[in-house]
């Protein structure tokens, strides 16, 4: 869940606030390539962050015994997934830059995958919810990847997810900036300098 945008103002981070034009900044990539940790280390140098929908989501559903998973009913799971999402997207302070763990384009990859027509609503959606042109996209790296509850891919299959994520993002209009395999620590600092 995003921060409460009330306790982002300029008295408490001068540095972040942005002068013109509010920056939604993308970071997306496979299953288990690292999003999440570099989210909350963004996290904890004071920027807007929103977590992964997807995760959450399926933790709520399991919990409640639904059958909207996306295992089990994926056009259900991302349907919610897609609203939450959008729901994220307004929660964001105004001027300032947010990083975002995963993006719509991300679920319409998701859908591409499993085979599932992508509803026009996703592409509308899209189109009235803009992130900034370049994503930062993390490549699937097996040396840290750890299947859990809700990331139940194999690694060959976090493979062709990202490949799906890369196709979806760049057909969708995007560039993609790859951030290398690097310590939480660097990666924070790459994004960073990015962003500068």
């Amino acid at each position: 869940m995003p921060i409460d945008g009330a306790v982002y103002d300029d008295l408490l981070f001068p540095g972040i606030r942005m002068s013109s034009i509010p920056r939604k900044q993308i970071i997306s990539g496979g299953p288990g390539s690292g999003k999440s940790t570099l989210i909350n280390g963004l996290q904890e140098q004071g920027y807007f962050c929103s977590q992964e929908v997807s995760r959450r989501m399926i933790i709520q559903e399991t919990a409640i015994g639904s059958s909207c998973l996306p295992w089990l009913d994926i056009s259900c799971f991302f349907a919610k997934v897609l609203k939450e999402m959008i729901d994220a997207w307004d929660c964001v302070p105004k001027n300032y830059i947010s990083f975002f763990d995963r993006g719509i384009p991300d679920i319409i990859a998701y859908l591409k995958v499993a085979g599932i027509a992508v509803p026009e609503d996703y592409y509308a959606a899209l189109a009235l919810h803009p992130y900034h042109n370049q994503v930062l996209i993390l490549p699937p790296w097996e040396d840290i990847y750890v299947p859990d509850n809700e990331r139940w891919q194999s690694f060959e299959e976090a493979i062709l997810i990202n490949q799906a994520i890369r196709e979806t993002y760049t057909e969708c209009g995007f560039t993609l900036v790859d951030v290398p395999k690097l310590s939480p620590t660097e990666r924070i600092r790459f994004v960073l300098d990015f962003i500068k």
